[in-house]
């Protein structure tokens, strides 16, 4: 990480989703899927799908502050997951698919909870994205990280994160690398 990045973590379902869209926005430098939030040390991908780890399915971003803020972070999140559906996105139900922002910082915290609270008046349905402090990172494994380059026409990825891709392609042309 240089001296000037900045770190968002973000849970909003699988992480694949998450991953793929930012792995195109302007100014992130890094992205990695992995696990936060629970009470497991180390866990498993199979472990964190079961429920019982606590663990949400995030992605580690790594931005640039000077070419994107974190506000624009937070608002390509709120465009290309559901933040009204709690433990759930789509088909995927389960704690580990909740909408969660896990800030680093106080000025993280603060932003987050003002773009909430503008969220609120975009969404028919209440936000049930927790903001929470973030805790130990677990880097997910090998075989996640850039899974939809690596595998675009799966099943999933096919007709769940290409759509979302699609998505943030159309509404955020401007912030794409």
């Amino acid at each position: 990480m240089t001296n000037q990045a900045e770190v968002a973590i973000l849970g909003g379902g699988c992480f694949w989703c998450l991953e793929a869209v930012y792995l195109e926005v302007r100014g992130v430098t890094g992205v990695e899927s992995g696990y936060m939030g629970g009470h497991q040390a180390d866990p498993t991908y199979e472990q964190v799908c079961a429920g019982s780890t606590g663990h949400a399915e995030v992605v580690r971003l790594e931005f640039d502050p000077a070419q994107i803020s974190y506000r624009d972070i937070l608002e390509v999140f709120f465009t290309i997951h559901d933040p009204t559906t709690l433990n759930r996105q789509g088909n995927d139900v389960g704690t580990q698919y909740r909408s969660a922002i896990f800030f680093t910082s106080p000025q993280q915290e603060a932003v987050a909870r003002q773009v909430v609270a503008a969220m609120a008046n975009v969404w028919d349905a209440p936000i049930v994205t927790e903001v929470t402090p973030a805790t130990t990172w677990y880097k997910a494994e090998a075989y996640h990280q850039d899974y939809f380059r690596q595998h675009p026409l799966q099943g999933y990825c096919a007709f769940v994160v290409a759509p979302k891709v699609s998505k943030f392609r159309k509404t955020f042309a401007n912030r794409l690398k």
